[in-house]
């Protein structure tokens, strides 16, 4: 086996921990002897929790001595809720590190790898670079911009139409694709709608059929706040909080402001601009938000150019004339996404490819 073989055992284990270490970083790591048996291998598994490096050295024990470390992300160098990785690595006798990317939080930085060297530890970077920045676009995303990573998702026609006609609810994917999308929900910081989906679908915005550890954070973009204190989504606050980005417009309609409060939503005020809205987010470590609908917010997103994921599950018919079309009838082409995956979902296609390209 080589480094590339022993990296992508430390992915693997890194992805054990999806959906449950935000706001930190997915993170595996493995120790190797100098004669190239795996002594020790761990991963990040909650935020505040041991990292993967100390895990995977506490599987290790003596066998570290001499051994190889491989890890997806830089060790940590600083103090945080757990102490720095470096420090163990150094103690427990690693005379080498591989590792896949550098840490772009401002904390490590490239200091880890400089802790490491100076100690006489040789260090080897990019080593399936690619995977483990895919694994992290979301923590990546978050740190580089200062919004989280979005996926828009929608359930489209053949011929491109979201619903039969406005106002109208329109089943379209099968119980395939349905659950697809709920294993999908179950990995995010937040699922976020417009309030049109609401008044139109008056969705519960939950997972079902799949376990998720964490509260799921549920935001509802309403400039006017037409948001109804009946709503079946503010029934569901044991299952996570429920969030509505208004305008400074809608500041004046108290009563209305009141009645959601009582009923567990929480009413903060943007600048009325997608983007704004999403770096309010980043600011509360929400790094991963799934846009599920419908055309206005898609389309809203779409023009400020924050859409970084298109997930598309098309459904095998056609809707004609007149319906509700993808992205309001906006151009647009799934040639164009970069890095196109087609997966067959029961009788549905999944579509999914990014914008701007991968982080």
């Amino acid at each position: 086996m080589n480094d590339a073989d022993y990296m992508t055992r430390a992915l693997f284990h890194a992805a054990r921990g999806r959906g449950r270490t935000s706001p930190n970083p997915v993170v595996g790591a493995v120790v190797v002897s100098s004669d190239g048996v795996v002594v020790g291998q761990g991963f990040h598994q909650r935020a505040g929790e041991p990292h993967a490096e100390v895990r995977a050295l506490d599987a290790a024990g003596a066998r570290a001595a001499g051994a190889t470390l491989y890890c997806t992300l830089e060790p940590c160098s600083h103090v945080g809720r757990t102490g720095p990785c470096v420090e163990r690595i150094v103690n427990a006798g690693i005379v080498r590190v591989v590792a896949a990317i550098e840490d772009p939080n401002p904390l490590v930085r490239g200091r880890g790898f400089t802790f490491l060297r100076q100690r006489g530890i040789p260090v080897e970077v990019g080593t399936c670079a690619a995977d483990a920045r895919w694994q992290n676009q979301s923590f990546l995303t978050l740190l580089e911009t200062g919004r989280p990573f979005v996926t828009l998702k929608a359930a489209v026609s053949l011929d491109g139409y979201l619903a039969a006609r406005p106002g109208h609810r329109t089943l379209l994917t099968s119980e395939a694709s349905n659950r697809h999308a709920h294993r999908v929900r179950a990995e995010v910081d937040a699922i976020g709608v417009g309030v049109g989906t609401i008044l139109v679908d008056d969705p519960l915005l939950t997972t079902r059929g799949v376990y998720r550890e964490r509260p799921l954070l549920r935001v509802v973009f309403d400039r006017s706040l037409r948001m109804p204190a009946g709503a079946r989504v503010l029934s569901t606050g044991d299952r996570g909080p429920v969030m509505i980005i208004t305008s400074q417009l809608a500041v004046d309609q108290v009563e209305r402001r009141h009645a959601l409060e009582r009923h567990g939503a929480e009413v903060v005020v943007g600048d009325g601009s997608i983007r704004g809205a999403l770096e309010m987010l980043g600011t509360r470590g929400v790094g991963g938000l799934l846009l599920e609908g419908g055309a206005g917010i898609h389309a809203a997103a779409w023009d400020e150019g924050v859409i970084d994921l298109v997930r598309l599950y098309v459904a095998p018919l056609r809707l004609g004339n007149g319906g509700v079309r993808f992205l309001n009838g906006k151009p647009f082409s799934v040639a164009d996404l970069a890095s196109r995956r087609i997966e067959p979902l029961g009788p549905d296609i999944l579509v999914e490819g990014y914008v701007h390209g991968p982080r």
